[in-house]
């Protein structure tokens, strides 16, 4: 089992609550080790590299360097896609250019900061139960069945692009796949859920531009609610904060805005998996949610 640091970023510890009150208890639960990411900085999110892509890279590098050499730390577990890209990114570029290591390495040292040395490895909170417990690991954790409740699997735009910043993707059987991303669907269905065919697990929901163009982001979410509830779906799951919170702030504005209306529901997939061990709703954090799923949930036998 890999000696796991988790990064909550900046989301989990705000609008993203009820998906690390979740992960943690799930963690707990589900028998797993991790250990919180000291003095940990923002990885620089989308806006940073505006002002200059090194300095995000450096900032994500910090994360991977604390971990590896003050924590003993060789995977950094992060939930969050926005968190999880910088990572990979930062990863990529600096075994795949000299020029860029030399400069982040430059920039620790005279911060007097841990230095990276590209010892450490990044995932998102998917690939590590994928990678610890698999689907068999969860089936055989599961004391109360999601009952067959019908899900589509929000993976968002940022879990697989770009594309060549993740190498352990598409790699065959076992893999997680970056043009049909499956991990969610895996674990989901293991514990009793029925994944819809869904066209838009990895379109964008506009989270980028929500606050200087709202009407984009509204349609951009709306797209996916409607193409969710099209395809049977009585849930939306969610694996990142930022699409999360998208979703259900234009779920509402498209209601109060333009008078359009859905009823899926928004869900963590880490909120599902903590249902599907038998932890309580409340432990899990499913009131937090501004999506209001108890009534459905209550009707479907799960709660």
């Amino acid at each position: 089992m890999a000696k796991v640091a988790y990064y909550p970023g900046c989301a989990l510890e705000g609008s993203g609550g009820p998906y690390d009150k979740s992960t943690r208890v799930l963690v707990k639960e589900l028998g797993l080790e991790m250990e919180n990411l000291e003095d940990y900085n923002c990885c620089g999110a989308m806006e940073v590299k505006n002002i200059h892509p090194m300095l995000q890279t450096y900032m994500s590098a910090r994360n991977l360097a604390i971990a590896s050499k003050l924590q003993g730390c060789d995977t950094v577990m992060a939930p969050c896609n926005g968190c999880y890209r910088n990572l990979k990114q930062t990863e990529y570029e600096c075994a795949t250019s000299e020029e860029t290591m030399k400069t982040v390495q430059d920039l620790a040292v005279k911060s007097g900061d841990p230095v990276y040395e590209g010892d450490v490895r990044s995932l998102h909170t998917l690939e590590w139960f994928m990678e610890e417990l698999g689907t068999d690991g969860i089936k055989n954790r599961v004391k109360k069945s999601l009952n067959g409740l019908k899900i589509a699997n929000y993976y968002g735009c940022m879990y697989t692009r770009p594309r060549q910043i993740f190498p352990e993707k598409d790699q065959g059987p076992g893999s997680e796949s970056s043009y049909a991303p499956h991990f969610m669907d895996d674990l989901l269905s293991a514990a009793g859920a029925v994944n819809v065919d869904f066209p838009l697990k990895t379109a964008c929901c506009g989270g980028a531009h929500t606050l200087s163009d709202s009407d984009t982001s509204t349609q951009l979410v709306l797209n996916i609610l409607q193409a969710a509830e099209d395809a049977g779906a009585e849930v939306i799951a969610t694996e990142c904060p930022t699409c999360h919170s998208g979703l259900e702030m234009h779920q509402v504005r498209a209601e109060t805005e333009f008078g359009i209306k859905s009823n899926v529901k928004v869900i963590y997939f880490t909120q599902l998996l903590g249902l599907a061990m038998g932890l309580s709703a409340r432990k899990v954090g499913i009131p937090d949610n501004v999506s209001d799923s108890m009534d459905l949930l209550a009707a479907k036998g799960i709660l």
